[in-house]
C-alpha cells in the first residue's frame, strides 16, 4: 500500500506538469514542469522525502527499460537517420561531454558548499 501511495504522489505531480504544459504556451516539456514542482514540494516540505523515497528508487532502477521503445523507434527510422548519421553522432558526443562537465562542476560545487557549511557549523558548536 505504501508503494501505491508513493506512486500516486509522483503520478499526481506528473499530471500537474502535464496540465501546466497544456495551459502555459511555453516550449517547456511537461516532465520539466513536473520535476520543478516536485523539487519545490520537497524543498518546502509539502512532500517529505520519505513519502516518495522507495518508489523513486524503484523507478530509477528500472529506468533503462524505459529506453527500449526509443531504441526500437530509432531502428524503425533508420532510413531517415542513415543519411545524416554523422550529425547525430556529433550531437550525442557533444551533449554527453557537456552533461558530464556540468555534472562534475555541480558536484564539486555541492561538495565544497557542504564542506564549508559543515565546517562553519562545527566551529559555532565549539564556541
Amino acid at each position: 500500500m505504501r508503494y501505491i501511495r508513493q506512486f500516486l504522489i509522483i503520478l499526481f505531480i506528473s499530471f500537474i506538469g502535464e496540465m501546466l504544459n497544456h495551459f502555459i504556451p511555453l516550449p517547456v516539456p511537461a516532465s520539466i514542469y513536473g520535476i520543478v514542482i516536485m523539487f519545490v514540494c520537497l524543498l518546502t516540505g509539502i512532500i517529505k522525502v520519505e513519502q516518495v523515497k522507495e518508489t523513486s528508487k524503484f523507478l530509477i532502477e528500472i529506468m533503462p527499460l524505459v529506453f527500449i521503445p526509443a531504441a526500437v523507434g530509432l531502428i524503425n527510422s533508420w532510413g531517415l537517420i542513415s543519411e545524416k548519421w554523422y550529425m547525430y553522432v556529433t550531437v550525442i558526443f557533444a551533449t554527453t561531454i557537456l552533461v558530464m562537465a556540468v555534472s562534475g562542476l555541480m558536484t564539486q560545487f555541492a561538495i565544497r558548499y557542504e564542506l564549508r557549511h559543515n565546517t562553519n557549523t562545527e566551529v559555532t558548536k565549539d564556541e
